[in-house]
């Protein structure tokens, strides 16, 4: 099974591939997505095992050895977010089928959706740099398809926007690629980390560490690089929306966490620091965003940035607590986002606006609606004994641990203007006198609720289960914490 780290690549890649010769037979474009994406997971969850059986798992494709070859690397950290990813993409699917028209599921989106999972599952897999850019690539381009699914004027306009950023953004990666191929001259991560601490340029390196901040940042939606995300991701429908907030900016922040912490701790009071200041500043922009909007959609899309800020804040901090509520809170944050998103839909599709002043009283006559709403909420912002607060309860404790007042108290603070701002949807949108609602899809509500409903209670075991998670969590942060770990696994090193 030395192949196992290809499996969650390559069966949604034959599954596109598949799906493309048959565009115009709906239902098979919807069996074969939802059994595949399953698979997908079966898989993922067996490589989880293995990685902790056995330890860190890779392939060296073409049998040429690393670092000469392209490795992809499944550690326990890539493991477990390969399986969060195809079981975000599984519950999208299964709420597609109802929520998005036939039409639009004829312009293909279960193509597009299959091959950003490759995108995304590859980014998360690969020990090669530059096959970093390669796999960005892959989910950038099926997110271009997704983003204008329904052809609407404020979909071109904000997809002109979007491409834009990010062709931008790939340009300066492939940059800073080659600078570092320049510097080091390996791609393969692990010989970079190997080789990148007997390279006596810190100034030189620093530089190197700040364009990819830049570049992932700009993926990731960090201070003062977020512009972008509120215009881009209020315009495709929700399955779509639920995909992008749950997964796309993660690589993004995946990136910093995996350069950061193999190849830039050669001079952390610096590299660190400014990271740690910007994560700071995404969290306050993103807590304005969302006090300032009246707009369901915009809340959420909004406390993704909050997210971020509270994951790279953990990563800047770098002690190994830090970075295990870090790890704990990027998969939380993945599972509750999609959760919530695809909530807001059920809410959209009742009312048929996503406006705070068109909806009230829908407790009534959706009451579980409500109430898994009100759980997810809770959930995202952090309260015990919710998975959002063991993850940033070990932000905390360890930015203290590093001897850090300013963090902590703006995390702990963010967690109640988080609360305070999602509970508006909660009490505009569930409280108060009820309203005659005829939107689209009110007579879809037990459907569409399901996949949703799903999220949320994998969610809460996730909280509630931490105990059983923590060894998971623990072996994932090893790596992050010894490099060496990683190196040895790779260049098969004694």
């Amino acid at each position: 099974m030395i192949n196992l780290p290809l499996l969650p690549i390559l069966i949604p890649l034959i599954t596109g591939v598949i799906l493309m010769l048959f565009p115009n037979h709906l239902r098979l474009q919807r069996s074969l997505s939802f059994g595949s994406t399953l698979v997908t997971i079966l898989a993922s969850a067996y490589l989880i095992f293995r990685v902790k059986q056995g330890g860190i798992l890779t392939v060296t494709l073409g049998s040429w050895p690393a670092p000469f070859g392209i490795t992809l690397v499944s550690d326990m950290l890539s493991a477990l977010l390969v399986f969060t990813t195809s079981l975000l993409v599984f519950f999208v699917v299964w709420y597609s089928i109802y929520y998005l028209s036939d039409l639009h599921q004829r312009f293909y989106y279960y193509i597009a959706v299959q091959f950003l999972l490759v995108g995304v599952n590859g980014a998360f897999t690969t020990g090669d740099i530059f096959n970093m850019f390669v796999f960005f690539e892959v989910f950038l381009i099926s997110s271009y398809v997704l983003i204008v699914l329904g052809g609407k004027p404020a979909q071109l306009r904000e997809s002109l926007k979007y491409l834009l950023i990010n062709v931008i953004s790939s340009a300066l990666f492939v940059m800073t690629v080659a600078f570092l191929y320049g510097i080091i001259g390996s791609l393969s991560m692990a010989d970079i980390s190997q080789k990148i601490s007997e390279i006596n340029q810190p100034g030189i390196l620093s530089v190197i560490a700040i364009l990819f901040l830049i570049v992932f940042g700009l993926k990731g939606a960090i201070f003062p690089l977020y512009f972008w995300l509120p215009g881009s991701y209020q315009v495709p429908p929700t399955p779509v929306l639920a995909l992008f907030g749950a997964l796309l900016t993660k690589v993004g922040v995946y990136g910093i966490l995996r350069t950061y912490s193999l190849f830039f701790s050669h001079q952390p009071e610096f590299t660190h620091q400014i990271l740690g200041w910007l994560a700071l500043a995404t969290i306050l922009i993103g807590v304005i965003g969302a006090l300032a909007t009246r707009d369901a959609k915009q809340i959420l899309i909004y406390n993704i940035i909050v997210a971020v800020g509270v994951i790279l804040y953990g990563v800047s901090v770098m002690t190994r607590q830090s970075l295990e509520g870090a790890v704990f809170y990027l998969i939380h944050d993945m599972l509750i986002k999609a959760a919530l998103f695809l909530l807001i839909g059920v809410m959209i599709g009742i009312v048929g606006s996503s406006r705070l002043k068109d909806m009230g009283g829908m407790i009534k006559e959706y009451p579980l609606l409500g109430w898994t709403y009100f759980i997810a909420a809770l959930s995202l912002a952090g309260i015990p004994p919710l998975s959002g607060f063991i993850g940033k309860l070990l932000i905390v404790r360890g930015g203290f641990e590093a001897g850090d007042l300013v963090g902590p108290f703006v995390v702990l603070i963010s967690s109640l203007l988080v609360l305070y701002s999602v509970m508006q949807i909660f009490i505009r949108g569930f409280w108060g006198t009820p309203k005659t609602y005829t939107g689209p899809k009110r007579h879809l509500t037990k459907q569409l609720l399901s996949p949703a409903l799903c999220l949320v209670v994998i969610t809460v075991l996730y909280g509630v289960g931490a105990e059983a998670v923590r060894p998971f969590i623990s072996q994932a942060v090893d790596p992050l914490v010894d490099p060496s770990i990683y190196i040895q696994a790779v260049l098969k090193e004694d």
